[in-house]
Parts: C-alpha cells; structure tokens; sequence
C-alpha cells in the first residue's frame, strides 16, 4: 500500500490525566462565569473527544477542523482527549459543575454517557442523512466520521495476514499478540463484541479468549500504542481500527490491515464511528450547537477521508479522493454487522466481568 502523506501517525499517546490540548484557550474553571450564564454569544466551546482525530503534528482532523470553525465563527475550540470510557467518568465526575459542551465517543461509551443522562438531544444539520445505525434516534448522539473494528499485522515478519481467528493460536504469536483492555478502551470493548459475535455467544467467545491469553502480551490501556509496537516487530499482530491505522500507515509502513474470521466463515467487523452527543448544562451550548453543524456539513465531510483518513457519515457525500478509494479496497470483502448497542450498554459490565474471569486480568 502506497505511503499516505498528508498524513501522520493520528492517534496520539496519552495516559489518564494528561490528555488536555487547548486550541485557543484554557479551559473555563469550574464554576466560573460563562456565555451560557451571561446571555452573551459564546466565544468559546470545550469538547471532550475520544483519541485519533487529533495529530500532535497538527494536521489531523481535528486540528484543521477546529481551526476552520475559529475562522469562520470566532469562536476557540477548547480540546480534552483522553480514552473513550475515561472522558465518560470524567463527564460524570463534572456533573455537578459541566465543563464539557461536546462528548464524542466510540460506542458503546456514548450509549453509556446517555444512560447516565449526561447528553441532551440535539438533532444537528445534516444528520438527516446520517444512516438510521449511525445516530440515536432521539437525538442524544450523531456519528460524525464512521469508522471499522480491524486487527493489524507486521508485514516484514509476516507474508500473509492471519486468517482466522484460531490462526492466532498459533505459537508463531506468543508474547508477539496483544489487544488492549475491554471496558477501558474503545477498540479492545470492540475486540469482546467481535469475539461473542464470531463465536456465537459469550460462552464460546470467553473459550476462546481464555485459550488466547496464552499468546497475549497482556492489558493495554491505549489501542494506538499498540500500533508502534507492531511497526517496530515488537508485536506481530494487535488491535486497532482502520481510520487510525490506515492515518498511520505514513509514519508506521509496516503494518497492515486485517479482519480475522471463525472457523469456515467469512471476514467480519462492524461500524466504530466517532460518535457526538451535546452535554446537557454544558456552559456553551449554543457554540456546542454551532460545532455541531459545522462537523456534519457537506464541506467537512469531504474531509474526512482526505484529511482524517476515515469515512464519512452523511450517506449524500462521496469522496473521491485518493484515500477514500484505498479504504473501500481495505473493507472489500469484509461482512459489516451491526451490534445491538443499547443491549451492549446494558450487559457490558457482565461481559468484562467474564473476560476477566476467562482470562484472569
């Protein structure tokens, strides 16, 4: 696959506590004065995000976007990253002083950040044409860049990717295979869904798993420092998702993108995208509404792919970059399902707990 050069490695590597970016300003502090408060138009609005549209470079989609919608609006983009699960339990820790105006989150974590009733409905411009799957049909949340569960490989050591999921049994990949945490990180609660999918059920899935665990390195806070490791060999093979990976291919060319079957069956993933709820009593909502609109707008969205590396969320926009005519060959082939995610909301927890107890992490 060919170096991608607008790009650099998207996801950035931070740990809890120390995932805060201003793009503009500070954050307002806690129970300061706001625009909210004062009647005044906003000019500022804090958004806490999930990893992997930012670039420390700069040039990731976020940091283009957010800069676009300054010039345009006037309005700074405060930015706080961190793991999708983590900027959940900080909203909830803020609740009684809201800092945050914007949420965006893998699922299931923005299904959680609803049911603890920390979003307030907001159907943005635009989202008419985001697909049924893709947003909640209240309005609590809107996809804004779609994206792909996937699993990378060294492509050095490794002619071939794995094809199915037992391949990865294979003493070829002890203490050479990890995937991180389900219940912490985005892509590794993918990793659990995938699992139960493929194998049919929780019970057959944490067989598996258990069984897995004799290759697996062990618990991963970050799914993006997994990828360095596979690019240097450290690792040959991970977890990722493909926006990220496809983004880091510039920096991390030695890896590639896989999708691991059961047994007999065909290739599977399903839909990760980078999902945005408005925080209810956030101290800027109408320059959250603002953001809002601007992320869902055709022009944006064009952006996705040749900027972000991703895939649009609107259905009406077709990119027709480079970029977005590699990631369609990366997912030809592969079955797309779609989790049911308000029962995967509900159960998580008994799905980590058995994890845990099948794999005694």
């Amino acid at each position: 696959m060919p170096e991608h050069n607008r790009f650099r490695s998207v996801r950035t590597t931070l740990t809890a506590g120390t995932g805060v970016l201003a793009l503009g300003a500070a954050l307002t502090a806690c129970g300061g004065s706001s625009a909210a408060d004062s009647g005044k138009p906003s000019t500022e609005v804090t958004v806490y995000s999930a990893d992997g549209l930012h670039s420390e470079a700069g040039d990731g989609f976020y940091d283009k976007v957010f800069k676009d919608f300054t010039a345009q609006t006037g309005v700074k983009v405060n930015y706080v990253e961190g793991g999708s699960g983590e900027m959940v339990q900080r909203l909830a820790r803020e609740k009684p002083h809201t800092r945050a105006d914007l949420i965006v989150t893998l699922p299931p974590f923005i299904q959680q950040a609803d049911s603890k009733g920390l979003l307030t409905a907001y159907r943005p411009a635009g989202s008419e044409q985001v697909g049924a799957a893709d947003k909640d049909a209240s309005g609590a949340w809107t996809s804004i860049v779609n994206n792909y569960l996937c699993f990378i490989y060294n492509t050095k050591a490794l002619p071939q990717p794995p094809k199915t999921w037992d391949d990865l049994l294979a003493g070829t990949y002890k203490n050479k295979l990890q995937y991180s945490t389900p219940g912490v990180a985005g892509d590794g609660t993918a990793v659990l869904i995938k699992a139960v999918h493929d194998f049919g059920g929780q019970g057959p899935a944490m067989d598996y798993l258990k069984r897995l665990q004799a290759n697996n390195v062990g618990p991963s806070a970050s799914t993006g420092q997994l990828a360095a490791k596979v690019d240097k060999g450290e690792l040959l093979v991970a977890n990722g998702d493909v926006q990220m990976n496809y983004a880091d291919m510039a920096s991390m060319p030695n890896q590639g993108i896989f999708f691991p079957a059961a047994a007999g069956g065909r290739p599977t993933t399903f839909a990760l995208p980078y999902a945005a709820g408005l925080v209810r009593n956030g101290p800027h909502q109408d320059a959250g509404r603002k953001l809002l609109d601007f992320l869902l707008s055709k022009d944006v969205q064009r952006e996705v792919s040749s900027v972000g590396g991703g895939f649009a969320a609107r259905t009406d926009v077709t990119a027709t970059d480079p970029h977005a005519a590699e990631l369609k060959k990366i997912m030809a082939g592969v079955d797309v399902f779609t989790p049911d995610w308000k029962d995967i909301d509900a159960h998580l927890p008994a799905y980590v707990d058995a994890w845990k107890s099948a794999t005694g992490s």
